[in-house]
């Protein structure tokens, strides 16, 4: 029986997001450039986003670009905004035919403007899609997220907007560039690596969290299928006994 078999239907995760890691050390094990790696691992998107639409997971959300990764060499950020436009022009015809709404989050102001223009276009042209929405983080980072959102809320508070007593969990999601969306299910993150790095810290407050050692490039539908079937072990408590977890069944 494949993995994909082993899959409890009634049990998909709305929400899944990955942070795509080992672009850099796969390139070097191909004795390649660390682009070879980022170019190469566009496939694994695919994979990714076709596993995702054939189980029923209603959104995915990539951490694509954060704002750290502007401190990276000059030549290998050029050679990442080039590639984003390339590929998601090149996309959007499968995107449509599968479904597929484009959406992102972070400061994408900060992108180049042939990016902007790029993701604009595909944004527009995808957006009466309803399968899956594809969420790409870009210049994101989720400390500033919540900064921001800490920020506006304050602001309309001594506006008068809002009161005190107002300012609960709910409201505060409400300001978070995620405010669209349902807080993911799970967080998956190749290459070993077991950190967030920035990542949706609010949001993955009760996520299930799972690390594959699998570099990214060489991440593919069946390793999305093993995280989810590994997702699907797991008994969610969200704070609560297990016994109250039957009760309510």
């Amino acid at each position: 029986m494949s993995v994909k078999d082993q899959i409890i239907e009634g049990n998909i995760p709305e929400h899944v997001a990955i942070i795509m890691d080992g672009n850099g050390r796969w390139a070097k094990e191909q004795g390649e450039e660390r682009v070879f790696g980022h170019i190469s691992g566009v496939h694994s998107v695919r994979e990714s986003l076709r596993a995702a639409a054939e189980i029923g997971v209603k959104y995915l959300t990539l951490y694509t670009f954060s704002t750290e990764n502007w401190n990276r060499p000059q030549e290998e950020v050029n050679a990442l905004m080039d590639l984003l436009v390339r590929t998601i022009a090149g996309e959007v015809e499968s995107l449509n035919e599968n479904g597929v709404k484009l959406e992102t989050i972070g400061d994408i102001s900060s992108l180049p403007e042939g990016c902007l223009e790029a993701l604009d276009a595909a944004k527009e042209k995808t957006k009466n899609n309803k399968k899956v929405t594809l969420i790409l983080a870009l210049s994101y980072s989720s400390r500033v997220e919540i900064e921001k959102a800490v920020q506006r809320i304050a602001t309309d508070a001594v506006e008068k907007k809002i009161k005190l007593n107002e300012i609960n969990e709910e409201l505060i999601s409400s300001y978070l560039n995620t405010a669209r969306y349902p807080d993911p299910d799970l967080l998956i993150r190749t290459s070993g690596e077991e950190r967030i790095s920035n990542f949706l810290l609010w949001q993955i407050a009760y996520s299930e969290l799972y690390f594959t050692n699998t570099l990214w490039p060489d991440f593919k539908e069946e390793d999305f299928f093993k995280a989810i079937l590994d997702y699907q072990q797991r008994e969610r408590r969200f704070g609560k006994t297990s016994a109250q977890i039957i009760e309510n069944e």
